[in-house]
This record gives structure tokens, C-alpha cells and sequence, in this order.
């Protein structure tokens, strides 16, 4: 009988394979340092644009508070001289009513100190004639300061209502700016969550890797010194059966002697 020992045959696998998600199950693609390395600095320069973005908006949001500061002190001006104007034209107003009073009354008083020097009847016919033309004489100077005056408060509501318009449109304008640095932050808040979310993955995927790797090193050399000490257990097995070490060149006649010889050594071993 023959007993033959037979090295143990190991084949490693050279295919990369596959990680998958410990939650989900998916399997994630594998990247090296070196790949995921500019991945990172790419992420870092677009958080670095977007909080630039950030600063610059924040700047423009407060030129527009600015802006709207200078309108509203603007329209308190306006308003000012606006009361002015109005408080100058009732007393305008209120000086020509007391000049045309004045005037009304002074031919009456003077009529008397005429009429004594005429008769009776001339003075009744004189009275009357008097009278009946300057009926309308205090509504007289009033005419021409009235247009004027209209004028004057329909070119100021004129200017009211287009500073109105002025400071809704800037209103507008402020909450629309408003608006849009809010939605810009938000939407660039969220972008930034997303990348740093990414980076945290994509880092926890590289780590994930480097520990298959380290501890596939590991499984390698474990299995190397498994080979080693079975190859040397091997050996020994072999000097101890005095067989030939591979490779040696034996004569013909030694030969034969030395298998004869094995072969009793191995039947008296079973």
C-alpha cells in the first residue's frame, strides 16, 4: 500500500468584488484614494462658490434696505414741503379773501360823503346805479387766484400720487429682492447639505474599502503562514519517509533500491 501526501492547492481570487450597503443591500461602486481625492477638493470649491454667492446676495439684499431707507426719507421730504405749500396757499388765500373784503367795503362808506352833495333823487338813482354793477365785484379778485391755486394742489397731488408709486414700486422691488435671497439661500443651503451629505459617503465608502482591503491583507498572510507550515510539516513528513526532495536526479539501479526500500517503510508504517 502507497500513501502519497498531497500539497493543499489554494487559489486566490484576483476579482474585486463587489460591497454592498449594510442597510439597503445595494451594491456601491468601490473607488480608490486616488479616485475620490479630487471628488473632495471639487466638492470643497463648489461650497466655497456657493457661500461666496451667499456673501454676495447678503450685500445686495443690504443695498436694497439702504435704497429703501433713502426712498422713505425722500417721501418724508416730499411730504414736508407738500404741508408747506398747502399751509402757504390758505394763507395766501386767506389774504386775498381780506383784501377783497376790504375793497367791497370801501366804495359803501365813501358813497355817503358823495350824496350829500347831490339831491335827493340823483342820490337814490346814484345809489342804485352803484350798486347794481358792483354785485359781483367781491367774487372778482378771487378769479384769477382760484385757477391758480387749483393748479397748485393739483400739481402737488400730481407729485403725492407719483411718490406713492415710487414707494410701491420699491416696495416691490425690496420684497421681490427679499424673496429671491431667501429662495437663493434655501436652495443653496440645501445644495450644500447634499454635497456635504455626498462627501460623508463617499468618505465612509473609501473607509469602508480600505477595511475590506486591510482585512483581505490580513486573510492573505494568514493563509500564507497556513501554507508555509504545511509545507514545512510536508518536508518533514518527507525526510522522515526518506522520500527524494522533487527535483533530485536518481541513478537507475539506486533507484530502484531506494523505491524498494520506501515501499517496505511505508508497508511496515501501516
Amino acid at each position: 500500500m502507497v500513501m502519497t501526501a498531497l500539497a493543499p492547492q489554494t487559489t486566490l481570487s484576483s476579482e474585486p468584488p463587489a460591497s454592498c450597503c449594510p442597510n439597503c443591500g445595494i451594491n456601491l461602486p468601490l473607488s480608490t484614494p486616488e479616485e475620490a481625492h479630487p471628488a473632495l477638493l471639487q466638492a470643497q470649491r463648489q461650497i466655497d462658490d456657493l457661500e461666496a454667492q451667499v456673501r454676495l446676495l447678503n450685500e445686495k439684499a443690504s443695498a436694497a434696505v439702504d435704497r429703501w431707507a433713502d426712498y422713505e426719507d425722500e417721501l418724508a421730504r416730499l411730504r414736508l414741503t407738500l404741508e408747506n405749500n398747502n399751509n402757504n396757499n390758505h394763507q395766501q388765500e386767506q389774504q386775498r379773501n381780506s383784501t377783497s373784503t376790504t375793497a367791497s367795503s370801501a366804495p359803501t362808506t365813501a358813497s355817503p360823503a358823495r350824496s350829500s352833495f347831490l339831491p335827493a333823487g340823483a342820490v337814490a338813482n346814484r345809489i342804485s346805479a352803484l350798486l347794481s354793477p358792483r354785485k359781483p365785484l367781491p367774487a372778482a379778485p378771487q378769479g384769477p387766484g382760484a385757477p391758480r391755486t387749483d393748479a397748485t394742489a393739483e400739481e402737488l397731488l400730481t407729485a403725492l400720487a407719483r411718490e406713492q408709486y415710487l414707494r410701491k414700486e420699491a416696495e416691490g422691488r425690496l420684497s421681490e429682492t427679499s424673496r429671491e435671497v431667501e429662495d437663493l439661500s434655501v436652495s443653496l443651503f440645501e445644495q450644500a447639505n447634499e454635497m456635504v451629505a455626498t462627501e460623508r459617503k463617499a468618505r465612509a465608502r473609501l473607509e469602508e474599502r480600505v477595511e475590506v482591503l486591510e482585512r483581505r491583507d490580513w486573510e492573505k498572510r494568514s493563509r500564507l503562514e497556513k501554507l508555509e507550515a504545511t509545507m514545512g510539516r510536508i518536508e518533514r513528513a518527507r525526510s522522515v519517509l526518506g522520500e527524494p526532495v522533487p527535483g533530485r536526479e536518481v541513478g537507475g539501479g539506486e533507484g530502484e533500491t531506494d523505491e524498494e526500500e520506501k515501499t517496505g517503510r511505508r508497508e511496515g508504517l501501516v
